[in-house]
This record gives structure tokens, sequence and C-alpha cells, in this order.
């Protein structure tokens, strides 16, 4: 077991190194730095202080060995300036040379000159809550109306359920998101009572400073929830009827057993392993994937601080919000495979 979480852990350290290196060559390949935040403006002196400030004039190949060393938790700095502004435990090799272990530097905002991590801290509990939201919806329901029509198969109501979960598939994210944004929020909002945007956090009009809104959540959380739940409902359906189908099913009918219970205690238990799989695949996609739905519905979260820093050319910013995605993919997957190694200790070290 310790040898096959080692090997795993190995091969997720080569994945984020790939990320890594593929995200700082990649936004290299865009325009300078400085021309970005210089904008119109066309003074030399200002450009030659920011390509100063940001290390542009370095080689390449220097450029790519500080971007390392900064994501390092032990790092070397020669630059005792530079290093006094990251958080961490420091030891003093020489005059000018420190060793640190910290936590990943992502360096600072552009715009803002407040430290990437912080950032995408503050904004990570709003995208962590609208994913779990999203993804529990989705297993509820999805799951409910997968067994439903299993139990209804070859019925009008298999072959609705069946024909929206198809729908639900196919329907891309960011037209399911404007579509409930405007039906819910705006067409119908005189009953619904919701509203097109909303944030985890509300200015109360009293005065009182901040208030939870979590009514908020709903649409935003239904438009995420769309596709993984047309998934499980298809997923929930075809694996209950594959089991029907099998011999212990005909044995445990011909024993005198009711269908209830032979859905609910033998049945459901082997049909639903393949729907908890794809609950846990799905709830990193939707952690990586609700950049839209966040921007559509202005929830406060990775999602809408990114592509508003896409919007403002901050680089490392959206540097980071893409290293961050990266890392829980491969940190849910991690644990993933953790989990199968000792729920079935058939699977393979490789």
């Amino acid at each position: 077991m310790l040898r096959f979480i080692l090997r795993k852990l190995g091969f997720a350290c080569l994945i984020l190194w790939g990320v890594a290196t593929l995200v700082f060559f990649l936004f290299m390949a865009l325009p300078s730095a400085e021309e970005m935040l210089v904008g119109q403006r066309s003074d030399v002196k200002t450009k030659e202080a920011i390509v100063r400030e940001l290390g542009l004039n370095e080689p390449l190949y220097k450029r790519y060995a500080y971007f390392l060393n900064d994501l390092a938790p032990l790092s070397i700095y020669s630059d005792t300036e530079k290093a006094s502004q990251i958080p961490g435990w420091r030891l003093k090799l020489g005059e000018h040379t420190l060793l640190m272990l910290k936590k990943p530097w992502l360096r600072s905002s552009y715009q803002s000159k407040k430290p990437v991590a912080e950032m995408l801290m503050d904004a990570f509990p709003g995208t962590l809550l609208l994913a779990g939201a999203a993804l529990l919806f989705a297993a509820i329901v999805g799951i409910g109306l997968g067994i439903l029509a299993a139990l209804k198969a070859g019925k009008t109501t298999d072959h609705l359920i069946s024909g929206i979960s198809a729908l639900g598939i196919s329907a891309p994210s960011f037209f399911a998101a404007m579509l409930i944004a405007w039906l819910f929020g705006y067409v119908w909002h005189d009953w619904t009572g919701l509203s097109m945007t909303g944030s985890m956090y509300d200015v109360d009009p009293l005065g009182r400073g901040r208030v939870r809104a979590l009514h908020n959540l709903i649409l935003p959380c239904i438009a995420l929830g769309i596709r993984p739940l047309s998934v499980f409902v298809q997923l929930t359906r075809n694996n209950i009827l594959e089991q029907m189908a099998l011999p212990y099913v005909r044995t445990a009918r011909a024993k005198g057993l009711s269908e209830g219970r032979i859905l609910f205690t033998h049945v459901l238990r082997n049909a639903l392993n393949p729907v908890l799989t794809a609950v846990t695949g799905w709830f990193a996609s939707l952690l990586a994937g609700a950049f839209f739905t966040e921007y559509i519905f202005n929830w406060k979260g990775i999602g809408k601080l990114t592509i508003d820093a896409l919007q403002q050319s901050d680089l490392p910013l959206v540097m980071g919000a893409v290293l961050l995605s990266a890392l829980l993919f491969v940190i849910i997957s991690f644990f993933t495979d953790i989990l199968y190694k000792i729920l079935d200790p058939r699977v393979s070290g490789v």
C-alpha cells in the first residue's frame, strides 16, 4: 500500500510540474507584461521600471527557474528584499542567501498588488460552496430520477426522464446558466423572488454590514448541476436495469422477496458503485468548471475572479488560478485512487 501511495504521489508531482511548465511558457507567449500594464502610455522610463520590478529583463531560463523556485515549498533566495515579502520559515545560509520553507508563492497581482494566494483563498470558499451544492443537488435528484426511470422502464415516465436528461447533457453550461438566470431571475421573478445575479453575501440596507444571502445560491447551483444530474440519471437507470437482469435477482424473486427489498437491499448496492465513481470525478470538474456560471450570476468565486483578471491582463492572478485548479484535480484524483485501492486491493499500482 505504501509503495502504491508513493508511486501515485510521484505521478501527482510530475503532473503538477508539467502543468506549471506549460502555464509558464504559455503565458510567456503573450504580449509583454509591461505593454499590458502601461496600456496606451508610451513612457519608456515607466516601461523600464516595470521590467526591472517584474524581472522581465532576465533570460527566459532564469525566469523559469525563479518561477519554479517560487512554487517549490523549499526554496533558496539571494534577493533578501523579495524574500521578505514571502511568509515562511527562514534559515540564513550566507550574507545574501536564504533557505525558506514556505507555501507556494504565486507572486502578487499586477493590478491590486495583493498576494495572489491570498486573493484566491478569499474567493475559494464561494467556489467550494457552489460546487458542493451543485454536486449534492445533482446526486440526490439524479439518482432519484434514475431509480424512477428504471422502475418505469419503457413507459411514458421513463421516456420523459430520459429525454430531459439527454437535453441536459447536450445543453452547454453557459447557455443553461443564461437561460435559467433570465427565466427564474427576471421573467418569473415575481413568483420565485430570486435575482439574476448575487453572491454569498449581500450588503444589508439597514447598515449592519454584510449579511449571508444563500438564496442567491439556488439558480447557479441548478445551472451548474444540470449536466452531472443528467449523467447520474442515465448511469443509475442503466445500471439498475442491468442488475435487474442478472441471475441473483431471479433467485431473490424465487425466494419470495418483495420488489422493494430486492431493489434497495441488493440491486442498488451494486448499481450505485459506478455512480459514486462518477460523483467523485464530477466534483473536481465542477470546482474547475464553475467559471462561466460564476461570471453569469456574478457569484464571487475563483471563476469570476479569474475572468475579471483576464479582462485586466492580470497574468499572475490568472496563472495562480490555473495552477490552483490543476492542484485540485490532482489532489482529488490522488485520494480517489487511494480510496479505490482500499476498497478493492486488486487495483493495479500503475
